[in-house]
């Protein structure tokens, strides 16, 4: 299968439903978020992972193919993983992807894949959630490590647990991991997707949040109420106005090629590749398409 495939997906906000509440879940499955996360992980107590396992693939299948829809597994090391892969993958293209908690290597991916692979789900794609400072270390394996993946996502609960970081650190603390973990996708060509801001509200700290990483270039966010999806959507979403203006630069940039001038100008700056490749990655944005 073509790798483009793999890589088209659109989550400037991808909503996290506990898989074991059957509510909460077809309400997020209804909502306008891009992506819904069913998640069997950390919403789901221990004595109720295999009812909750059960009712997330009844719902994929009654509403996949009509949107996005993930699952979030429980980690590899404990003894739901295994089930949780085998149940996704029999559900074929009807699932998007599955999202791998606590990946701290390549190895973890491509043990995930392979059992995904054997119970049947050849379409079904994966994601990497880095919540761990060894994760964060291997960043750029992780993102190489299959052409399977999709996206690689900031767990900040987990992460700054193990760090001893502030629960009220603001986004700009987290600048160097934010960094860190979007230079490996870019040079993997996968999504950055930015975590789940620990707040449930839609205020201006979750909007500041949602468009800080938005500025440094991720892709996306997952919220965790649907109150925040308008927000993340908005700061994530190319403006009006960014977009007529990568147009310009593209129009500019092809009059000056058709004239055969050694350089292009605008507005009384030069322009350059660079400006083009910022240019192209505005449109691919607004189109829905991860560049």
């Amino acid at each position: 299968m073509d790798e483009n495939h793999y890589r088209a997906t659109r989550r400037r906000a991808s909503l996290v439903a506990p898989g074991s509440d059957e509510r909460k879940a077809r309400k997020a499955l209804s909502s306008c978020a891009d992506e819904v996360i069913l998640d069997l992980e950390d919403a789901v107590t221990s004595s109720n992972k295999d009812l909750a396992r059960t009712l997330v693939s009844s719902l994929v299948l009654e509403f996949g193919g009509a949107r996005t829809i993930s699952v979030r597994i429980n980690g590899l090391t404990t003894p739901w993983a295994r089930d949780d892969l085998i149940a996704c993958g029999s559900l074929e293209e009807s699932l998007t992807s599955v999202i791998v908690p606590k990946v701290e290597s390549a190895d973890e991916l491509l043990e995930a894949e392979h059992i995904l692979f054997t119970a049947g789900g050849n379409h079904t794609t994966l994601q990497a959630l880095i919540e761990t400072p060894l994760g964060v270390q291997n960043a750029d394996s992780i993102a190489r490590a299959t052409p399977r993946l999709q996206a690689a996502i900031i767990g900040y609960a987990d992460l700054g647990a193990a760090l001893g970081r502030s629960r009220s650190a603001l986004p700009e603390h987290w600048l160097a991991i934010q960094d860190r973990i979007l230079i490996a996708c870019r040079a993997a060509g996968v999504a950055a997707i930015d975590g789940p801001f620990l707040g449930i509200t839609d205020d201006d700290a979750f909007r500041h949040a949602a468009h800080w990483t938005s500025a440094l270039g991720f892709d996306g966010k997952w919220v965790i109420h649907p109150a925040q999806i308008d927000s993340a959507t908005i700061a994530f979403t190319p403006s009006d106005d960014a977009v007529r203006d990568a147009r310009r630069v593209l129009t500019a940039l092809e009059e000056a090629e058709t004239l055969g001038s050694g350089a292009a100008q605008l507005d009384g700056q030069m322009l350059d590749e660079a400006v083009a490749v910022a240019a192209r990655r505005t449109l691919a944005r607004a189109e829905g398409v991860t560049v």
